[in-house]
Protein backbone atom coordinates (compact mmCIF):
# COMPACT_ATOMS: atom_id res chain seq x y z
CA UNK A 1 0.00 0.00 0.00
CA UNK A 2 1.88 3.39 -1.09
CA UNK A 3 0.32 5.83 0.49
CA UNK A 4 0.88 3.88 4.10
CA UNK A 5 4.17 5.00 5.69
CA UNK A 6 6.88 4.05 8.32
CA UNK A 7 7.84 6.71 11.05
CA UNK A 8 10.05 6.09 13.49
CA UNK A 9 10.42 7.08 17.18
CA UNK A 10 12.93 7.33 19.68
CA UNK A 11 10.41 6.25 22.06
CA UNK A 12 6.83 4.73 21.97
CA UNK A 13 5.84 7.49 24.29
CA UNK A 14 6.46 10.11 21.80
CA UNK A 15 4.32 8.77 19.11
CA UNK A 16 1.17 10.68 18.06
CA UNK A 17 -1.78 10.68 16.05
CA UNK A 18 -0.06 10.86 13.12
CA UNK A 19 0.55 7.37 13.75
CA UNK A 20 -2.77 5.74 13.35
CA UNK A 21 -3.04 3.41 10.02
CA UNK A 22 0.70 4.03 9.89
CA UNK A 23 3.62 1.67 10.57
CA UNK A 24 5.72 2.33 13.84
CA UNK A 25 9.53 1.23 13.98
CA UNK A 26 10.43 2.88 17.68
CA UNK A 27 13.50 3.02 19.51
CA UNK A 28 11.96 1.48 22.90
CA UNK A 29 12.38 -1.70 24.42
CA UNK A 30 9.31 -4.38 23.65
CA UNK A 31 8.10 -5.19 26.80
CA UNK A 32 4.00 -4.59 27.25
CA UNK A 33 4.33 -0.35 28.39
CA UNK A 34 5.86 0.38 25.04
CA UNK A 35 3.67 -1.93 23.08
CA UNK A 36 0.44 -0.14 24.63
CA UNK A 37 1.80 3.46 23.86
CA UNK A 38 2.02 2.56 20.64
CA UNK A 39 -0.29 0.54 19.65
CA UNK A 40 -3.06 3.00 21.40
CA UNK A 41 -3.00 4.68 17.97
CA UNK A 42 -4.40 2.24 15.42
CA UNK A 43 -1.64 1.00 13.55
CA UNK A 44 -0.70 -1.32 11.02
CA UNK A 45 2.09 -2.81 12.80
CA UNK A 46 4.57 -2.06 15.11
CA UNK A 47 8.95 -2.60 15.46
CA UNK A 48 10.79 -2.56 19.43
CA UNK A 49 14.14 -3.49 20.30
CA UNK A 50 14.71 -6.66 21.99
CA UNK A 51 16.89 -5.11 24.70
CA UNK A 52 19.18 -8.20 24.75
CA UNK A 53 15.72 -10.44 25.44
CA UNK A 54 16.66 -10.35 29.23
CA UNK A 55 15.48 -11.68 32.19
CA UNK A 56 11.57 -13.41 31.89
CA UNK A 57 11.51 -12.54 28.15
CA UNK A 58 10.95 -8.75 29.14
CA UNK A 59 12.48 -7.35 26.11
CA UNK A 60 10.13 -8.99 24.00
CA UNK A 61 7.17 -9.41 26.46
CA UNK A 62 4.97 -6.69 24.01
CA UNK A 63 5.20 -9.04 21.03
CA UNK A 64 2.76 -11.59 23.11
CA UNK A 65 0.73 -9.10 24.20
CA UNK A 66 0.08 -7.51 20.46
CA UNK A 67 -0.11 -11.32 19.30
CA UNK A 68 -4.09 -10.85 21.93
CA UNK A 69 -5.23 -8.19 19.55
CA UNK A 70 -3.39 -9.64 16.33
CA UNK A 71 -1.48 -6.33 15.95
CA UNK A 72 1.39 -8.10 13.81
CA UNK A 73 5.08 -6.83 16.00
CA UNK A 74 9.05 -7.51 15.83
CA UNK A 75 11.54 -6.61 17.75
CA UNK A 76 15.19 -5.41 16.24
CA UNK A 77 18.11 -7.34 17.85
CA UNK A 78 20.12 -4.71 20.23
CA UNK A 79 23.67 -5.79 18.86
CA UNK A 80 22.44 -5.03 15.18
CA UNK A 81 21.15 -0.98 15.86
CA UNK A 82 21.07 1.59 18.68
CA UNK A 83 18.29 1.20 21.17
CA UNK A 84 16.24 4.49 21.47
CA UNK A 85 17.04 5.52 18.23
CA UNK A 86 14.24 4.02 16.01
CA UNK A 87 15.89 5.65 12.59
CA UNK A 88 19.13 4.00 13.06
CA UNK A 89 17.00 0.38 13.85
CA UNK A 90 15.33 0.79 10.68
CA UNK A 91 18.74 1.32 8.68
CA UNK A 92 20.49 -1.11 10.19
CA UNK A 93 18.49 -3.58 12.25
CA UNK A 94 18.21 -7.21 11.55
CA UNK A 95 14.53 -9.07 13.57
CA UNK A 96 15.20 -11.16 16.26
CA UNK A 97 11.72 -11.89 17.27
CA UNK A 98 8.33 -12.05 15.77
CA UNK A 99 4.41 -12.65 17.05
CA UNK A 100 2.63 -14.62 15.11
CA UNK A 101 0.36 -12.60 13.82
CA UNK A 102 3.39 -10.75 12.06
CA UNK A 103 4.52 -14.23 10.70
CA UNK A 104 1.41 -14.57 8.96
CA UNK A 105 1.97 -11.63 7.03
CA UNK A 106 5.52 -13.28 6.57
CA UNK A 107 7.91 -11.28 8.62
CA UNK A 108 10.56 -13.35 9.35
CA UNK A 109 13.79 -13.68 11.72
CA UNK A 110 16.29 -12.73 9.82
CA UNK A 111 14.90 -10.29 7.84
CA UNK A 112 16.10 -6.19 7.84
CA UNK A 113 14.29 -4.22 10.18
CA UNK A 114 12.99 -2.31 6.78
CA UNK A 115 11.86 -5.18 5.03
CA UNK A 116 10.03 -6.53 7.73
CA UNK A 117 7.95 -2.85 8.66
CA UNK A 118 7.63 -2.82 4.28
CA UNK A 119 5.42 -6.42 4.86
CA UNK A 120 3.85 -4.59 7.47
CA UNK A 121 2.15 -1.93 5.75
CA UNK A 122 -0.31 -4.29 4.04
CA UNK A 123 -1.72 -5.62 7.18
CA UNK A 124 -4.93 -4.22 8.46
CA UNK A 125 -5.53 -1.01 10.97
CA UNK A 126 -5.83 -3.03 14.03
CA UNK A 127 -8.09 -0.85 16.86
CA UNK A 128 -9.53 -3.47 19.40
CA UNK A 129 -9.14 -2.40 22.21
CA UNK A 130 -5.94 -2.97 24.35
CA UNK A 131 -5.39 -4.87 27.27
CA UNK A 132 -4.93 -3.30 30.45
CA UNK A 133 -0.89 -3.01 31.48
CA UNK A 134 0.87 -3.54 34.89
CA UNK A 135 3.66 -1.08 34.44
CA UNK A 136 4.25 2.43 34.41
CA UNK A 137 3.93 3.04 37.99
CA UNK A 138 5.86 5.01 40.80
CA UNK A 139 7.21 3.39 44.26
CA UNK A 140 8.56 4.87 47.12
CA UNK A 141 10.51 2.45 49.01
CA UNK A 142 12.48 4.07 51.92
CA UNK A 143 11.55 8.00 53.25
CA UNK A 144 12.92 7.82 56.33
CA UNK A 145 15.65 9.67 58.75
CA UNK A 146 17.82 6.33 58.26
CA UNK A 147 19.59 7.73 55.00
CA UNK A 148 18.43 9.13 51.82
CA UNK A 149 14.69 9.07 49.68
CA UNK A 150 14.66 5.75 47.53
CA UNK A 151 12.29 5.75 44.60
CA UNK A 152 11.55 3.01 42.06
CA UNK A 153 10.13 4.36 38.73
CA UNK A 154 9.35 2.09 35.92
CA UNK A 155 10.02 4.95 33.16
CA UNK A 156 12.81 7.21 34.01
CA UNK A 157 10.25 10.15 32.53
CA UNK A 158 8.60 9.30 35.55
CA UNK A 159 11.04 11.51 37.44
CA UNK A 160 9.92 14.63 39.29
CA UNK A 161 11.16 17.74 40.84
CA UNK A 162 10.71 16.71 44.25
CA UNK A 163 13.17 13.94 43.47
CA UNK A 164 15.67 15.77 43.55
CA UNK A 165 18.53 14.29 45.71
CA UNK A 166 16.60 10.61 46.46
CA UNK A 167 18.19 7.28 44.99
CA UNK A 168 15.97 6.66 41.95
CA UNK A 169 15.74 2.86 40.26
CA UNK A 170 14.62 2.93 37.33
CA UNK A 171 12.62 0.32 34.93
CA UNK A 172 14.52 2.24 31.37
CA UNK A 173 17.61 1.20 29.98
CA UNK A 174 20.63 3.71 29.99
CA UNK A 175 20.46 4.86 26.23
CA UNK A 176 20.24 8.82 25.29
CA UNK A 177 17.55 9.12 22.85
CA UNK A 178 19.15 9.23 19.41
CA UNK A 179 22.15 9.12 21.06
CA UNK A 180 22.36 12.39 22.03
CA UNK A 181 22.29 14.41 25.03
CA UNK A 182 18.74 15.40 26.51
CA UNK A 183 17.22 16.11 29.88
CA UNK A 184 15.11 13.08 30.29
CA UNK A 185 17.02 13.16 34.05
CA UNK A 186 15.79 16.49 34.79
CA UNK A 187 16.09 16.40 38.47
CA UNK A 188 19.28 16.84 40.48
CA UNK A 189 18.83 13.29 41.74
CA UNK A 190 21.52 11.73 43.78
CA UNK A 191 21.90 7.85 41.68
CA UNK A 192 20.21 6.56 38.95
CA UNK A 193 20.32 3.31 38.22
CA UNK A 194 18.92 1.29 35.15
CA UNK A 195 19.13 -1.94 32.92
CA UNK A 196 21.53 -2.22 30.74
CA UNK A 197 19.66 -3.52 27.92
CA UNK A 198 21.85 -6.06 26.70
CA UNK A 199 24.21 -3.16 26.03
CA UNK A 200 24.08 -3.68 22.32
CA UNK A 201 25.40 -2.05 19.20
CA UNK A 202 28.09 0.53 20.08
CA UNK A 203 27.14 0.19 23.71
CA UNK A 204 23.83 2.56 22.98
CA UNK A 205 21.91 0.82 26.08
CA UNK A 206 24.21 2.13 28.66
CA UNK A 207 25.94 6.05 26.92
CA UNK A 208 23.68 8.08 29.70
CA UNK A 209 26.32 6.67 32.68
CA UNK A 210 28.96 8.55 31.40
CA UNK A 211 26.90 11.90 30.67
CA UNK A 212 25.25 11.76 34.24
CA UNK A 213 29.24 11.78 35.26
CA UNK A 214 29.29 15.52 33.69
CA UNK A 215 26.30 16.49 36.42
CA UNK A 216 28.30 14.69 39.20
CA UNK A 217 25.45 11.99 39.77
CA UNK A 218 26.34 8.23 41.02
CA UNK A 219 24.67 5.79 37.98
CA UNK A 220 24.79 2.40 37.10
CA UNK A 221 22.71 -0.57 35.19
CA UNK A 222 22.14 -3.80 35.93
CA UNK A 223 22.83 -6.75 33.61
CA UNK A 224 18.84 -7.49 31.23
CA UNK A 225 19.40 -11.16 32.58
CA UNK A 226 19.04 -10.31 36.46
CA UNK A 227 16.22 -8.76 36.33
CA UNK A 228 13.48 -7.76 33.62
CA UNK A 229 13.55 -4.47 31.90
CA UNK A 230 10.70 -2.35 32.81
CA UNK A 231 10.13 -4.00 36.69
CA UNK A 232 12.15 -1.34 39.17
CA UNK A 233 11.03 -3.29 41.74
CA UNK A 234 12.58 -6.62 40.39
CA UNK A 235 16.09 -4.27 39.21
CA UNK A 236 16.34 -2.92 42.85
CA UNK A 237 15.58 -6.45 44.69
CA UNK A 238 17.08 -8.87 41.89
CA UNK A 239 19.41 -6.58 39.90
CA UNK A 240 22.74 -7.08 39.50
CA UNK A 241 25.46 -4.16 38.49
CA UNK A 242 27.28 -4.83 35.04
CA UNK A 243 28.34 -1.14 34.06
CA UNK A 244 28.27 2.02 36.31
CA UNK A 245 29.90 5.35 36.19
CA UNK A 246 33.29 6.87 37.50
CA UNK A 247 31.21 9.19 40.18
CA UNK A 248 29.76 5.85 41.20
CA UNK A 249 33.22 3.77 41.24
CA UNK A 250 34.52 6.03 43.64
CA UNK A 251 31.71 5.34 46.32
CA UNK A 252 32.49 1.23 46.11
CA UNK A 253 30.55 0.46 42.83
CA UNK A 254 31.84 -2.54 41.26
CA UNK A 255 31.12 -5.29 38.30
CA UNK A 256 28.62 -8.04 39.44
CA UNK A 257 28.18 -6.51 42.87
CA UNK A 258 23.78 -6.42 43.83
CA UNK A 259 22.65 -3.04 42.80
CA UNK A 260 20.29 -3.23 46.50
CA UNK A 261 23.88 -3.64 48.31
CA UNK A 262 25.34 -0.98 46.45
CA UNK A 263 22.17 0.66 47.33
CA UNK A 264 22.30 -0.04 51.09
CA UNK A 265 26.17 1.70 51.00
CA UNK A 266 25.05 4.69 49.20
CA UNK A 267 22.12 5.23 52.25
CA UNK A 268 24.67 4.06 54.93
CA UNK A 269 27.19 6.61 53.70
CA UNK A 270 24.91 9.32 53.88
CA UNK A 271 23.93 9.09 56.78
CA UNK A 272 27.43 8.45 58.41
CA UNK A 273 28.04 12.08 56.43
CA UNK A 274 24.83 13.57 58.28
CA UNK A 275 25.83 12.50 61.46
CA UNK A 276 30.08 13.63 61.30
CA UNK A 277 28.63 17.27 60.16
CA UNK A 278 25.86 16.88 63.51
CA UNK A 279 29.22 16.24 65.65
CA UNK A 280 31.12 19.08 64.09
CA UNK A 281 28.67 21.78 64.78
Amino acid sequence: MSDVRILTFSSSATATKECVGQVIVSGSYGGEYNAWHAAKWGIRGLILNDAGVGKDNAGISGLFYLDRIGLPAATADAQSCHIADGEHMLAHGVISHVNAAAAAIGCKVGQSVRHCADQMKSAPIITTALPAIAGGKRFLVHDDSMGRKVICLDAAPMLEASDAGAIAITGSHAALFRGKPDNVIGPDIFAIFFNDAGVGLDQAGIQRLALLDKRGIIAGAVRADSAPIGDSRAILRDGILSHFNRTAGTLGARADMPLLDFVDCLRALDTGLDKQMGSKS
